[in-house]
């Protein structure tokens, strides 16, 4: 039996799976919130539509530069179980304080803490997971927390339509306090982390810089260009009620997106491993680029439906995906930086598409921010399509993902 057929039967690593569980249950409680979120802010709170895209693009923003700095930790003193174990706790004690928002600027504090949370576990999170497997197994184990990631994800909206449905459709508050029921076992489960944060045989840190004349540089010019259209997920809800769903409609989309999303993460990682990374991560941007102008030329409610789980489909091809083609470009000894400066940078581009969504859908129509999406996503596609000389072998880094081509 060849090598890279034994390593894809090899089981998941313990830790790999206890990270899993501990981002499900994260998920829940964060995905109970985000479709309500929007409408809170537009209904409830009264805010224009345009705060919506400020709130998420400055919460992404404020995150920007936290990552890279998680990163530069992640590599050099290596507390990674301290700092994912803060982020994770944080992100659970800022949702229920949403059931208490005067306004809108409440919202905004509170996003930017969760977001906070987010940030500094983020990196770390992505090093413990490389850390527990072989560079052969990366989109396999990224597929897989993906997966658990993103189940989370699905039951998070189904509980919150179950509380809407006993509460009432316009009584959102009480939902926010009950996120907090998942983001107490997430607390609870990470005490059981492992304490030991350098695994035997790790790469010593050395200041080396970043690849930037390679394909490590093409890789992040490709994630501004994206970026820069790839508004909040929070548009896509905005969208979806635009288009006539009601508010319960708005959360079992979202619920079938993140079914897609869970259903396919785990087979798109196991094929990036055996047809190549570069080439499942460039296919995705083509499904973002298609479900964008779809979004963009719906002709009414019922496209909502297709459109969003096809999301899921590009979602599960590009995020853990994408953490693992940067790890296959860098040596082990910065690969925190790595993912931190690539997370960051793709979160300042995040918060100006946020904005300029915002101004757009007000200023021209609620199409035209789909229509910049679909535009920055196939601009992303052809830059990857020009051919590249793969990465070379770098040390520390083991074998490399060489398939760069579509």
């Amino acid at each position: 039996m060849r090598r890279a057929d034994q390593a894809r039967r090899e089981p998941v690593p313990a830790i790999v799976k206890r990270l899993g569980w501990v981002s499900f249950f994260t998920d829940a409680a964060t995905e109970m919130l985000y479709p309500l979120i929007p409408i809170f802010l537009t209904v409830t709170l009264g805010a224009p539509v345009a705060v919506v895209g400020v709130i998420e693009g400055l919460a992404d923003g404020i995150s920007t530069g936290l990552k890279a700095a998680a990163g530069y930790v992640a590599d050099r003193v290596h507390r990674n179980r301290l700092l994912v174990s803060v982020g994770y706790t944080v992100s659970a004690l800022a949702k229920p304080v949403l059931a208490f928002s005067p306004g809108w600027w409440f919202v905004a504090c509170a996003r930017v803490t969760d977001r906070f949370g987010k940030a500094v576990r983020g990196v770390p999170r992505d090093v413990m997971i490389a850390d527990a497997v072989e560079p052969a197994q990366r989109g396999r184990a990224f597929g897989y927390h993906r997966a658990m990631d993103t189940a989370g994800a699905v039951v998070g909206p189904l509980l919150a339509l179950v509380a809407l449905l006993i509460l009432g459709q316009d009584n959102l508050r009480p939902v926010f306090v009950l996120a907090f029921i998942p983001g107490l076992a997430t607390i609870v489960l990470l005490r059981t982390l492992p304490r030991n944060d350098r695994p035997a045989g790790a790469a010593q840190w050395e200041p080396s810089p970043l690849p930037w004349r390679g394909p490590f540089g093409r890789y992040v010019l490709v994630l501004v260009v994206f970026g820069l259209g790839n508004s909040s997920d929070a548009f896509l809800l905005l969208r979806a009620r635009n288009l006539g769903l009601s508010t319960i409609q708005v959360i079992l989309a979202y619920a079938l997106y993140n079914l897609a999303y869970a259903a396919t993460s785990l087979p798109a990682g196991i094929r990036a491993d055996r047809k190549g990374r570069l080439r499942v991560f460039r296919s995705g941007l083509l499904v973002f680029a298609l479900v964008y102008l779809g979004f963009a030329l719906a002709p009414g409610a019922w496209a909502v439906w297709p459109l969003l789980g096809c999301y899921g489909l590009y979602m599960a091809a590009t995020d853990g995906i994408g953490r693992a083609v940067v790890l296959d470009m860098v040596p082990d000894s910065i690969r925190g930086k790595a993912l931190g400066v690539t997370q960051a940078v793709t979160g300042g581009a995040v918060l100006v598409a946020g904005v300029g969504a915002g101004v757009l859908w007000q200023a021209v129509s609620p199409a035209a921010p789909f229509v910049a999406g679909a535009a920055a996503a196939a601009g992303a596609w052809l830059l990857l399509a020009v051919p590249v000389a793969p990465p070379l072998a770098v040390p520390g880094g083991g074998p490399r993902n060489s398939s760069s081509g579509p």
